[in-house]
């Protein structure tokens, strides 16, 4: 099309233009008419619509002594029993919109903003975690309930409980003996959900009276727990778990060795393969010792079969973090090379980036004396 269009030979055609280019001509017309300009149709008023008196009258109405405060059903429903009839309630809504007279009048509660916890712990009885777990009994539907404090730096169970009921009274009990047992110091803080025994008003005063703070986590968001949730899942998948308990003496029963064996025997993958009750009792120096002249030892026989030079036994983490804050990112160097890929000295950019993750912690198994429900 372009080239009929721009054809000055006055001789030739646009027919025979069109027909020697197999170009249709309405085509070409078509694209090279003028637009034409867009025609604005009035749209007829509604027969429906509302006069300017009738939409008065609804919000005299709407704004009488009498229906102030009430909403357009109610009004509607009060007026069409007096043989009175304005709109539809639907209309009288709408007139109330381009008013702006249709929100919310009543008083709301504006919602909470929850600050996500972070806590740390560099040391036993800082910080401990807590929950309440369900456990399935031979009656269907019952179940009991399982109390479990851990503390955070060490993975060890310093209380733990077995009731046929979840209570707040029951709680401060367990809370009351375990810091009792432990000799705990004013300072400690008790992170857990927001369950109503975690948020009883007889925990919190108990809890006051010793000196210890409540951390809660935010709602719907279980990781800010993940100590305690994952304790329970090694709990419930170990190979000899019941699955289903007769009562409360049977779970006793089970969780009591449990507990003792996850304090006292187990080689924790978060510690280090430390037992929970060497990092809590503070043992780790005399263990660590003994692997570390064991690692000498065998490497001073077969230095061979260490190819990245003499091995180091590991050690626990210094600190243990729930939800560490993003403050903890950690500068690194990147060498920037220019585009020829041609190093040059003196070229170098800083970025940061979030701190490695803290390391993943085994399913906390609790250990603490069985304390009487």
């Amino acid at each position: 099309m372009d080239l009929v269009e721009d054809l000055a030979d006055p001789a030739v055609s646009v027919v025979a233009a069109c027909a020697a280019l197999g170009v249709s001509r309405a085509t070409l017309y078509r694209a090279t008419a003028p637009v034409a300009p867009p025609t604005v149709r009035e749209r007829a008023p509604s027969p429906r619509k509302l006069s300017d008196d009738e939409r008065q009258a609804i919000v005299d109405a709407m704004h009488s002594p009498e229906f102030v405060d009430q909403p357009p059903m109610e009004v509607f429903a009060k007026l069409l029993s007096r043989g009175e009839y304005l709109a539809s309630i639907r209309t009288i809504y709408r007139v109330l919109a381009e008013l702006g007279e249709s929100k919310e009048r009543r008083n709301q509660r504006l919602p909470h903003p929850h600050v996500k916890p972070s806590l740390v712990a560099t040391a036993p009885n800082q910080v401990w975690t807590w929950d309440i777990t369900k456990l399935a009994t031979l009656e269907r539907g019952v179940f009991l309930h399982a109390y479990v404090i851990i503390d955070l730096f060490s993975r060890y169970v310093v209380g733990w409980m077995v009731a046929a009921r979840e209570c707040k009274h029951l709680a401060a009990q367990l809370f009351a003996d375990a810091v009792a047992k432990h000799g705990v110091e004013p300072g400690l803080t008790v992170h857990s959900d927001r369950g109503a025994a975690m948020k009883s008003d007889t925990l919190a005063q108990l809890l006051a009276t010793l000196g210890a703070s409540q951390s809660f986590s935010r709602p719907h968001v279980s990781d800010d727990n993940a100590f305690s949730e994952a304790q329970f899942k090694t709990l419930k998948y170990q190979p000899d778990y019941p699955g289903r308990f007769s009562g409360v003496l049977h779970a006793r029963g089970w969780l009591d060795p449990f507990f003792t064996w996850h304090n006292d025997d187990h080689q924790h993958s978060g510690l280090a393969l430390f037992t929970p009750a060497e990092v809590f009792f503070g043992r780790v120096a005399d263990v660590h010792r003994v692997r570390q002249a064991t690692l000498d030892a065998r490497y001073a026989q077969h230095p061979c079969r260490f190819p990245n030079g003499p091995p180091k036994a590991a050690l626990p983490p210094a600190e243990v973090h729930v939800n560490p804050l993003e403050a903890l990112a950690v500068e690194v160097t990147v060498n920037a090379l220019p585009m020829d890929d041609a190093p040059r000295p003196g070229r170098s950019q800083t970025t940061s980036r979030p701190a490695a993750n803290t390391p993943r912690h085994e399913t906390p198994r609790p250990t603490a004396a069985a304390l009487p429900s």
